[in-house]
């Protein structure tokens, strides 16, 4: 059985320990992944910064599968939805500590059906 990916708990971590230090959280998402629900005007190369402070949002939501929250872009409320595999980094705006997470953090599964590669000898 595989494990769930981590990215998510080390997401709500960091967030906390962002705000904790009184800095600004900086989500980075990849907006061509499936599912992304961003303000494609505010997208540059793929990707979009998303300010999650508390006082830039409401109703953050950052569960296993996905980080969702209401934002104001431009003065429009907008509703956010980030599948967690379109999740690349969470980092402060002020110094640009934090962490980024791998393009692709699941590895794909064995096919049971190929043979295991042979050992090499000692």
């Amino acid at each position: 059985m595989a494990m769930t990916s981590t990215v998510p708990y080390l997401l709500r971590a960091i967030n906390e320990w962002i705000l904790d230090n009184n800095y600004t959280p900086y989500l980075i998402v990849d907006a061509t992944v499936e599912g992304t629900e961003v303000p494609v005007d505010y997208v540059q190369d793929g990707q979009i910064v998303l300010n999650i402070g508390p006082q830039a949002i409401r109703n953050l939501v950052m569960a296993n599968e996905h980080v969702m929250f209401s934002g104001r872009f431009n003065g429009v409320a907008q509703e956010i939805y980030v599948p967690i595999n379109a999740v690349l980094g969470l980092v402060t705006r002020e110094n640009g500590e934090g962490m980024w997470f791998p393009k692709d953090e699941e590895s794909p599964e064995p096919d049971p059906t190929e043979p295991d590669p042979p050992k090499t000898p000692p």
